[in-house]
């Protein structure tokens, strides 16, 4: 019987352990597609799932592992065929079902897309989903009318995974970026991705005194939530928007309908789990083709399968910076 080497979580009593397992291939889970993986990559999901925080994983044992990138190996499906690079992020594999951190998975084909030409594996995972989530955030601020005329873009949580991508995404493109970060000492690691300015986290932590603030942001990319995007959306220009993406500052929103009302402003919510197919796709292309790869490279480590569990109370903490890239050969 073959197997392969994966990173396994168990459960007892209440409490998650992990530890690297040789598992039989036939235990893999229903799909239409094998891959064998190359890549995966640590988000904050994936913390929270090795920490076993929040009952994201209701069935054990299992493989975690939101992302991964590597060459299918057996297809039922008729749009791959053995040796196609292939990606998968979300539709809830490494919570429902099982994921990345391991040498193969078994999958829907459906929940895969072609790696576009010219972005290798390690790449699009360097990418993972906090850079698809950030690009899927940059198209639908797009088409709200953001352009590079429109004025300045702030991103918030800017030295995390989305942060990161997000900030050398719209630097590339023309962008006069805003970064907030709580960690000054970043301040060249930001810049360098393509950031204009820099302010403090805690210029926009608490929540705001006025409904309404002087207009300041064409468009923002909010990783944080919370407070913070409460003051960011008191802050926006006429009829600007803002990507909420995350909630790493809290899930509660303290603010009313006024900048709403008053300002037309825009609140736009981003889903990289169950986002349609097609936007996929056309998410990954705008990836391979915008997103500069000597700032990616900037961003990312590449750490062992067996480094996760110790990385992932850091990626919950914030001390995880830019992107961890898990190689499934160390």
């Amino acid at each position: 019987m073959a197997s392969f080497r994966a990173l396994v979580l168990r459960e007892s009593d209440g409490r998650v352990t992990s530890g690297i397992e040789q598992v039989d291939e036939d235990r893999l889970p229903a799909g239409d597609v094998t891959v064998a993986v190359e890549y995966s990559t640590l988000n904050y999901k994936d913390g929270m799932i090795l920490e076993g925080r929040g009952r994201l994983v209701r069935s054990y044992p299992h493989i975690p592992g939101i992302d991964f990138a590597g060459t299918v190996e057996r297809s039922e499906n008729s749009e791959f065929k053995p040796g196609d690079p292939v990606i998968l992020t979300g539709w809830r594999v490494g919570e429902v079902h099982w994921g990345g951190y391991a040498e193969k998975a078994r999958v829907r084909g459906e929940w895969l897309v072609h790696r576009p030409d010219g972005l290798g594996a390690k790449e699009a995972m360097a990418i993972g989903t906090a850079g698809f989530t950030a690009m899927l955030a940059i198209i639908a601020l797009e088409r709200h009318g953001l352009t590079p005329a429109s004025g300045e873009v702030l991103v918030t949580g800017a030295a995390g995974g989305v942060g990161s991508i997000a900030t050398a995404l719209l630097a590339q493109l023309g962008y006069r970026v805003v970064a907030a970060t709580g960690r000054p000492e970043l301040r060249d690691y930001l810049t360098g991705l393509g950031a204009a300015e820099l302010i403090e986290r805690s210029a926009l932590a608490a929540a705001p005194t006025r409904p309404l603030e002087r207009e300041r942001w064409a468009g923002a990319v909010d990783a944080v939530g919370g407070t913070t995007l409460a003051s960011v959306l008191s802050q926006l220009k006429y009829r600007a928007s803002v990507a909420a993406c995350g909630l790493a500052g809290g899930s509660e929103l303290p603010t009313t309908v006024i900048p709403f009302l008053l300002r037309g402003v825009n609140l736009l919510g981003i889903d990289s789990v169950m986002c349609p197919r097609a936007e996929r796709i056309e998410a990954w292309r705008r990836l391979a083709r915008d997103l500069p790869r000597d700032r990616l490279a900037r961003i990312t480590q590449t750490v062992a399968l067996p480094a996760l569990p110790a990385l992932a109370p850091r990626i919950l903490e914030g001390r995880v910076q830019g992107r961890a890239v898990v190689d499934m050969a160390l």
